[in-house]
């Protein structure tokens, strides 16, 4: 007796839906999403709902992993064979995956064992049929997010959609196709589905995507605290990194800032300033062990504060509260801890930007076309003793470094790469940087 695959649910669905070849996205290309069809929709996605959490592992991973994608014809035929001899829902049967093992095995398919064994088929067959329901449940949630879009869902529609779409990404299950329609719902229901999966557990790898979304929803709210004014509120950062008229948006880039006296006093007056900020420890500064979880972080803290005059007590609190609601955990870490970390790494930024105009500034008599020559002269001076505190105190140390190098025709910044060269207190690599900066 055969064994069908997939549930009585998903075997009795509908046409299209119960089609499984490529006719399936045409034939819904096709149709309006009406109320009728956007129910028949939810029942498909009802229909794919497993019970419990599955890894979704197509079929052929193990194929192309070994072909490394280069022999397209041979996928192509291998993937063919499965809707060839299971073009529907209700034919998706263990007996007809033994025989489409026998079609692969007569191509010469390399991964097909010989001869193929009952656990190598049950394997096949189980994943194919995950397979499926992936497959399903995204045509069934992009259906709905076309309606989604054009505003033609009520609220009853859109609360079941956001219930089904948070289950589907649960059990790890058209997990992008659902997390898109959650955000099609917008604020605030699927906004609230999102915070909700953000701080699941149960979405264990999916978290960073889900999140990743969640932050364009939030976007906007960012955006609105930005254009608030500061002037109530308690600043952080001292006056001379305040008063910088560049965005964190642009890396604090200076771009083509013209070398006068009052931009280099400016910089000069940032990276004096940038010294004074308090120094957090390193291991206070890992917010979490994640790069992307990292990067989501600052993503929060410099959209509520793209500029230095607003990095304010409030907004950092605010930041604080906002990176924890969606998901993140800061062990042995509190929002004062969290502000010195982020003013230390704003800080550092700056000097970044600095350092790296600096480096393009002309030194020498004459410079800029006899332009303040005296002031430009000068800069090498004061330039090359900060640059060599910011890379004894950890700040902007390659960058530092590299402004010492693409000036080292001045004695003083010589005489600093000489200095920060021999002095056993700094690291390997800070020392052989200061000696030979690698082309």
């Amino acid at each position: 007796m055969d064994i069908y695959l997939l549930p009585a649910a998903m075997r009795e669905l509908p046409p299209p839906w119960h089609d499984l070849t490529y006719r399936r996205s045409q034939a819904l290309e096709a149709l309006a999403p009406t109320e009728e069809r956007r129910e028949q929709a939810r029942h498909v996605l009802r229909a794919c709902l497993p019970d419990r959490r599955q890894s979704v592992h197509d079929w052929d991973e193990e194929l192309r992993d070994f072909y490394g994608d280069r022999d397209d014809h041979t996928l192509d035929e291998a993937d063919a064979w499965l809707t060839r001899i299971m073009p529907t829902t209700s034919q998706v049967t263990r007996e007809r995956v033994v025989q489409v093992v026998g079609a692969w095995a007569d191509l010469g398919i390399p991964t097909v064992p010989e001869p193929p064994t009952e656990q190598w088929v049950d394997r096949v067959a189980a994943e194919w049929a995950a397979s499926v329901r992936q497959a399903l449940a995204s045509d069934a949630f992009a259906f709905i997010e076309r309606a989604t879009t054009a505003g033609s869902l009520n609220e009853g529609e859109a609360e079941d959609v956001a219930l089904l779409a948070a289950a589907f990404v649960r059990v790890g299950v058209a997990v992008e196709a659902a997390v898109r329609v959650l955000v099609s719902l917008g604020r605030p229901r699927g906004e609230q589905a999102l915070r909700e999966l953000v701080n699941d557990d149960e979405v264990r790898d999916f978290r960073p995507y889900v999140r990743s979304r969640l932050l364009g929803l939030r976007r906007s709210v960012y955006d609105v605290r930005a254009r608030e004014a500061s002037r109530d509120e308690e600043p952080l950062l001292p006056e001379g990194l305040q008063g910088l008229p560049y965005s964190w948006q642009n890396d604090f880039g200076w771009g083509a800032t013209a070398p006068d006296s009052h931009s280099l006093a400016q910089a000069r007056s940032a990276l004096e300033a940038g010294l004074t900020v308090e120094r957090v420890p390193d291991d206070a500064q890992m917010c979490s062990d994640a790069p992307a979880d990292c990067s989501a972080i600052a993503e929060v803290v410099r959209a509520l504060m793209p500029y230095p005059r607003l990095v304010t007590r409030e907004r950092m609190n605010q930041a604080w509260r906002e990176c924890q609601s969606l998901g993140f955990e800061f062990p042995g870490m509190d929002a004062e801890a969290f502000a010195k970390v982020w003013c230390t790494r704003i800080a550092d930024r700056v000097a970044t930007a600095v350092f790296r105009w600096l480096a393009d500034v002309p030194h020498g008599g004459g410079a800029a076309g006899d332009k303040e020559p005296a002031v430009l002269s000068a800069t090498a001076l004061w330039a090359a003793e900060l640059a060599d505190r910011c890379v004894r105190c950890g700040s902007a140390v390659q960058e530092a470094i590299w402004f010492l190098h693409r000036t080292d025709d001045v004695p003083g910044s010589r005489e600093a790469l000489a200095r920060l060269a021999f002095d056993p207190s700094l690291p390997v690599t800070t020392r052989n940087a200061a000696q030979e900066w690698p082309p």
